[in-house]
């Protein structure tokens, strides 16, 4: 597909993967590679066996094809000192993890499956260990590579020893930042995206996307897509103008954490009205780009954690299922793993844990949750037209919420609630019964809905005037 650029309400924004082709057909299966195959905490010295975790991965494939998904986005895959995100080398899997003949095998597993291949690329920051920076140590102000980072030297001539000032990711002296304004760290960056595309991945996450500038993204993604014009771009973003960001970086698309913090907080506090406006501005997201919408991530307390009341687990994976966006489901929720980020030194282990060798070695307490995923993630494959769809409330209370999802020709009614009574709705046309439970009477033209107290429903509404 070429890409072009087209005007609408939010400006000039880019038309790219984010609105034809199979992202709008793709539910995802986020997996945390380092942590999900049980890797070592660090990587050993040069000549330590390859252990071939990837394969490991490929017994989980046939789960995630009946989980629903149709894509995998794995975490970081190349080497890296210690947790992924601080790489030495973009161009060579972790020895943790294997090598390239494991990618391979991994990709084709996928693509047997009919699976679609998210990487994570971290190109804000490397390791102390990637050899660019390596040559600063040993070379000096001189080093060919010095242009690649932000560096300042102390006064007096250089010698073996003194190392430079230099920019890091949020005060982690462990991951040097890159200098985004060198031609070559652009090529390099480019480079490594083509080569991983060409063996068969169909697009990046952008690891910290908000911390690099759009010109980079925008300087980049013009390269990569003449090679690869159905690679999908998704960048992470935790705050700023995500449309501005979106648009000026040429990017397909964004991460949503102001819709996951509403769903959780809004069921927490019995405040509908908190998710009814992140809705609403989740509109505005969709007028320019569809986001990346989750309630877990390898970054995040589990949902199952962060929620006060169990009871309401299942009303925010309908959130999720039915709001515009592209969905991801991080591994182990759809079991109702529990987890607790730490703000410490190994405070994700709780929330990237070593799975199982094989999904048959699950807990059976898992197999409710699983169940619904099934369902709710079926009920959004069999209408994709919600990938673009808006969001229009019918009506709003603290403990229930009524709205509706349209793309101006389709619509779904969605029933949420969190109250000890009742939630009544009247909702217009021939309304049906996609998901939960609900009792429904219809008269005339118009159905009325009585959804028991806890609990949700999910109505085909396409009958009602639009």
């Amino acid at each position: 597909m070429a890409e072009y650029k087209t005007k609408t309400a939010v400006g000039e924004r880019w038309i790219g993967m984010a609105d034809s082709g199979w992202i709008a057909h793709t539910v995802w299966w986020q997996i945390y590679p380092l942590g999900f195959v049980g890797a070592a905490r660090e990587s050993g010295p040069p000549g330590t066996p390859v252990v071939h975790g990837l394969r490991k991965l490929i017994g989980w494939l046939d789960y995630a094809v009946r989980l629903g998904a149709s894509g995998i986005a794995f975490g970081p895959i190349f080497a890296s000192e210690t947790h992924g995100y601080d790489t030495v080398d973009y161009f060579r899997i972790d020895p943790r993890l294997g090598d390239e003949d494991d990618f391979d095998a991994l990709i084709a597993a996928c693509r047997a499956r009919g699976l679609r291949v998210l990487l994570d690329g971290v190109f804000n920051h490397v390791g102390r260990g990637f050899p660019a920076f390596r040559q600063v140590l040993d070379d000096g102000p001189a080093a060919a590579s010095a242009s690649w980072f932000r560096l300042s030297w102390p006064a007096g001539a250089f010698r073996p020893g003194i190392e430079p000032a230099y920019e890091d990711f949020e005060g982690h002296r462990q991951l040097v930042a890159l200098n985004h304004d060198d031609a070559e760290v652009a090529a390099y960056v480019g480079q490594v995206m083509k080569y991983w595309l060409a063996r068969g991945a169909d697009g990046w996450r952008l690891d910290a996307a908000y911390a690099v500038p759009a010109h980079f993204w925008s300087t980049v993604q013009g390269r990569v897509r003449k090679e690869f014009p159905q690679a999908y771009f998704v960048g992470e973003f935790i705050h700023g103008d995500y449309v501005a960001a979106v648009h000026e970086g040429s990017l397909d698309s964004a991460t949503q954490y102001e819709l996951w913090k509403a769903i959780w907080s809004s069921l927490n506090d019995g405040n509908f009205y908190e998710l009814a406006s992140a809705l609403e501005r989740h509109n505005t997201f969709l007028s320019a780009y569809p986001p990346l919408t989750f309630v877990g991530n390898h970054d995040v307390t589990r949902i199952a954690s962060r929620l006060n009341d169990s009871r309401f687990l299942p009303h925010a994976l309908v959130i999720l299922f039915t709001a515009g966006g592209t969905p991801s489901v991080y591994a182990g929720d759809e079991q109702g793993f529990r987890g607790i980020k730490e703000d410490r030194v190994g405070g994700d282990d709780a929330i990237r844990p070593e799975f199982p060798e094989h999904p048959d070695d699950l807990s059976p307490l898992g197999l409710e949750i699983f169940r619904l995923h099934q369902d709710l993630i079926g009920l959004r494959r069999r209408n994709p037209w919600l990938h673009r769809a808006r969001t229009e409330p019918i009506s709003v209370a603290n403990e229930q919420l009524v709205y509706r999802l349209t793309d101006g020709t389709h619509a779904l009614a969605v029933l949420l609630n969190l109250a000890d009574r009742p939630l009544t709705a009247q909702i217009p046309g021939q309304p049906q019964i996609m998901a939960g439970r609900a009792s429904l009477f219809t008269a005339g033209n118009t159905g009325s809905v009585v959804v028991p107290p806890q609990g949700w429903a999910v109505l085909d509404s396409s009958g009602a005037p639009a």
